[in-house]
C-alpha cells in the first residue's frame, strides 16, 4: 500500500516513528476552514538578513550550501524520560528565522518532547524552548538562548512565485548526517497532505529532491538562496521508508503566516466553518436537475460550529455518478462574500484569508431556491470531526 511519511527519525536502535500523511487525491475533503486550513495573517515575519542573492541571480548548489548550511541545525527531541521510563531520541532538521534565536522545524519533530536540544554548524549544542506549534500545518517555533553572532537567518521566499522546474536544494539532517546537501527540481505544485491531527495541508510544495528520515523542518532552498519550503513528508510507494523521488514541503507563505501567529500570541487559531463538503459536477448537475452547475455541495454539518449556527443543511441522499459518490439534498455553497465558489479549493482558501469570528456572508441554494446566510466562523477543533 503506497502513503506518505513524515521525516522524523528515531536514534539508533529505536523504532521510527510515522507520523501519517496520505496525499488527498479524492474530491471529498474535510475542508480546512471548513474543517481546518492555514490561517491568513497580515502580519509576517520579516528577517533582518536581505535574500542572499539579488532578483535573477542564480546561484550554484555549493555557492547555496556557502552561504545557508550555517543557518541549519540539527533538533534532538527527547521524551518520556518520566517514572523511570526508557526515553526515546528524534531527530529532524530546522532552520533560523531571526537573531532573537528562532527556529522553524516540524510540530512531529518535537511532538510530545520533554527535551529540546538543537546543535549548530560550529558543534554547539543548546536547550530550546518551544514558543509555540500548529499540528494543523505540522509547524513549530523554537528559541534558543544563544549570542546573535553565532546565528545565521534564513531568508523567506514568496512561495506563490515557485514554477514547476524550479530547481532547489534541501538541507537537512537525513538519518543523523549534518547539514546534508540535495537538490532537484519542483516537481508539482498545489498538492494535499495529513497533517499530524488529520487536518489537511494545502498549497504543498512536491520535489523530487531527495529528502529522508531527518530531514524533518529543514528548509527547501531557491536558486536565489531562499527558502521555500519547510520539508514535511516523503512519498514511500510503499516499498519502505527512504526516499523514492517524491518530498513534499510546507510553503513558505503558510510558515510566515503560521510564524506570525506564534510569535505574537504563542499559538495559531485557525478559522472553522464546520461542514464537508464536495464541488459540484457536470455530470451530478444534469443527472439530477441541480440549480447550479458550479458550486459546493454540503454534505455534513457539524452541529456547534458556525454553519450549523447559521442553519447550513448537510445532504441526505447518498449517489454515485461516474464513479464518484455525491451526497445530495443539502444546501450549495455558490459565492463567499460575493465570490464565486466553484470548488473546494476556493472555499477553503476564501476561509483560511479569515479568522474566527469574523461574520462571513454565505449564497447558497436550498432546494433550488437562492438565498444568503450570515455565518460567524468559529475555531478549529483539535481534530476533524465526523
Amino acid at each position: 500500500m503506497s502513503g506518505t511519511r513524515s521525516l522524523r527519525s528515531f536514534a539508533a536502535l529505536l523504532a521510527t516513528a510515522v507520523v501519517g500523511g496520505i496525499v488527498a487525491v479524492g474530491a471529498v475533503a474535510f475542508l480546512g476552514g471548513l474543517e481546518g486550513d492555514t490561517t491568513v495573517i497580515t502580519e509576517t515575519v520579516s528577517s533582518p538578513n536581505p535574500p542572499l542573492a539579488a532578483a535573477g541571480d542564480a546561484m550554484s548548489v555549493n555557492e547555496i550550501y556557502e552561504r545557508a548550511s550555517s543557518g541549519v541545525v540539527q533538533i534532538t527531541s527527547t521524551s518520556g524520560n518520566i517514572g523511570g521510563a526508557t526515553p526515546q531520541q528524534a531527530l529532524g532538521s530546522g532552520f533560523v528565522v531571526d537573531k532573537a534565536g528562532h527556529i522553524v522545524t516540524n510540530y512531529h519533530v518535537i511532538e510530545g518532547a520533554d527535551e529540546i536540544r538543537v546543535s549548530f554548524s560550529n558543534r554547539d549544542t543548546v536547550e530550546a524552548q518551544l514558543v509555540g506549534s500548529d499540528p494543523s500545518t505540522d509547524l513549530a517555533v523554537l528559541r534558543v538562548d544563544t549570542s546573535a553572532a553565532a546565528l545565521t537567518p534564513l531568508a523567506l521566499g514568496d512561495s506563490d512565485k515557485v514554477e514547476v522546474g524550479d530547481p532547489v536544494v534541501a538541507i537537512g539532517n537525513p538519518f543523523g548526517l549534518d547539514r546534508t546537501v540535495t537538490s532537484g527540481i519542483v516537481s508539482a505544485l498545489q498538492r494535499l497532505i495529513t497533517a499530524p491531527n488529520r487536518y489537511t495541508i494545502d498549497h504543498v510544495i512536491q520535489t523530487d529532491a531527495p529528502i529522508n528520515h531527518g530531514n524533518s523542518g529543514g528548509p527547501l532552498i531557491n536558486s536565489r538562496g531562499q527558502v521555500i519550503g519547510v520539508n514535511t513528508q516523503i512519498e514511500t510507494g510503499g516499498a519502505g521508508s527512504g526516499n523514492v523521488g517524491i518530498g513534499f514541503s510546507v510553503p513558505s507563505n503558510t510558515v510566515k503566516d503560521v510564524v506570525a501567529q506564534i510569535l505574537r500570541t504563542g499559538r495559531v487559531d485557525h478559522a472553522y466553518l464546520g461542514i464537508t463538503g464536495q464541488a459540484v459536477s457536470t455530470h451530478v448537475a444534469d443527472t439530477y436537475n441541480l440549480p447550479v452547475h458550479e458550486g459546493v455541495l454540503v454534505e455534513s454539518v457539524t452541529s456547534e460550529s458556525g454553519a450549523g449556527k447559521a442553519g447550513l443543511k448537510g445532504g441526505e441522499t447518498q449517489v454515485v455518478v461516474a464513479g464518484e459518490t455525491y451526497v445530495l439534498g443539502g444546501d450549495i455553497i455558490v459565492s463567499f462574500e460575493g465570490k464565486k465558489i466553484s470548488s473546494i479549493d476556493q472555499l477553503r482558501d476564501a476561509i483560511a484569508g479569515r479568522k474566527p469570528g469574523d461574520k462571513v456572508s454565505l449564497t447558497i441554494y436550498r432546494d433550488a431556491k437562492k438565498t444568503s446566510v450570515t455565518v460567524t466562523l468559529g475555531r478549529q477543533p483539535a481534530s476533524p470531526q465526523g
